[in-house]
């Protein structure tokens, strides 16, 4: 989750649920954002029923939920998912849709969910707030992308209140171009305000990555020698041992 779009939380959501995968992990993706792209990212028909009639039709999560790889399954946004923003009734009970729905499913199986969610904190994010333990913010090389970060922070800790639970906070360097001088920066001052919670990977910038989702494949599957397949996988034994910087 980031309130600033093109820092790589769809990218992030597609690799890392396929490198977990790798891994020998069971791995579920929700895509609570409307654009649709974690279907798109794996191939599958981005046309059809998902989070949409979940969230207004109360739909059961298994009976939306496509099978994309062995161990790994997606549940699409479906082409509606927009309009649960617009929804008025239902008081606070609209913020826990997701995590209810989650609880009534077959998910508890999985090793981890991963939520993919749009660059906003509306009723859409607070769902996906609401249903995680953890929240992992990409913060890609640039200071537009901090102040997006100093956004989230306190719409965060509003959600932990609001919802009555803990929810651990992780953060990502994303599209890191290691020959600027202001990438580093940007690192460094994540590193000093968030100390034991920056992730050790950093995410290298990454043609391979913005091509892959055009081929409906995953960066380990479109060119697995790549940096973005290295850092990607390199992420999910941070994720897994808890690798912080």
């Amino acid at each position: 989750m980031n309130q600033k779009g093109g820092v790589g939380k769809t990218t992030t959501t597609i690799n890392l649920g396929h490198a977990l995968v790798i891994t020998g992990k069971k791995v579920t993706l929700l895509d609570m954002d409307p654009q649709g792209q974690i279907a798109t990212g794996y191939g599958l028909e981005n046309n059809v029923s998902g989070l949409d009639d979940v969230l207004l039709n109360d739909m059961a999560l298994d009976d939306v939920k496509v099978q994309a790889r062995d161990n790994l399954f997606v549940v699409p946004a479906g082409k509606q998912l927009g309009e649960f923003e617009l929804v008025t009734s239902g008081g606070s009970a609209r913020g826990h849709k997701l995590r209810q729905a989650i609880e009534a499913s077959s998910l508890h199986d999985q090793d981890f969910i991963l939520i993919d969610c749009p660059p906003s904190s509306g009723l859409l994010g607070v769902n996906a707030m609401f249903a995680a333990g953890e929240i992992v913010i990409p913060v890609s090389s640039d200071y537009l992308s901090l102040q997006g970060l100093s956004r989230m922070i306190p719409i965060v800790k509003r959600a932990e209140s609001l919802s009555g639970h803990e929810i651990k906070l992780w953060l990502l360097s994303t599209r890191m171009d290691l020959r600027r001088r202001l990438a580093h920066e940007v690192r460094n001052k994540i590193l000093n305000y968030f100390p034991g919670r920056v992730f050790k990977t950093m995410i290298r910038e990454n043609v391979a990555l913005a091509e892959c989702p055009s081929f409906g494949k995953t960066i380990f599957e479109y060119k697995p020698t790549s940096a973005g397949a290295e850092d990607y996988f390199s992420l999910a034994h941070d994720l897994l041992e808890r690798r912080m910087s």
